[in-house]
């Protein structure tokens, strides 16, 4: 059984750093490409960063592109997700998520893309 734990939210003044983890267990994590996505209230889930299997091809919403990072430790079947510069609008539950399938060595940007999802961390960012 996949499963995916997230941990690292909290709460952050404007301008502060959080780095979000997400440790998986079940299966081989280095096979997978894996996503990280937040929901803020009565908002929809909304894609955040990505990162191929191999870590070497990684993607950004445009919201987040300069300040967040996502990376990935396969020894440790781990993701990342470093947050600089926070500002208020970055407050969601962050999700990562982990594809299905063993495929090409890409990034995948819809939530419909993963299969496997963590229960979420919140981030909290005060102005």
């Amino acid at each position: 059984q996949v499963q995916l734990v997230e941990s690292g939210g909290g709460l952050v003044q404007a301008g502060g750093s959080l780095r979000l983890s997400c440790t998986a267990s079940g299966r081989t994590f280095s096979s997978y490409a894996m996503g990280w996505f937040r929901q803020a209230p009565g908002k929809e889930r909304e894609f955040v960063a990505a990162i191929s299997w191999s870590g070497r091809i990684t993607y950004y919403a445009h919201s987040v592109k300069g300040r967040f990072t996502i990376s990935r430790d396969n020894a440790k079947n781990t993701v990342y997700l470093q947050m600089n510069s926070l500002k208020p609008e970055d407050t969601a539950v962050y999700y990562c998520a982990s594809r299905s399938s063993n495929d090409r060595d890409t990034y995948y940007l819809n939530p419909w893309d993963y299969g496997y999802w963590g229960q979420g961390t919140q981030v909290t960012v005060s102005s």
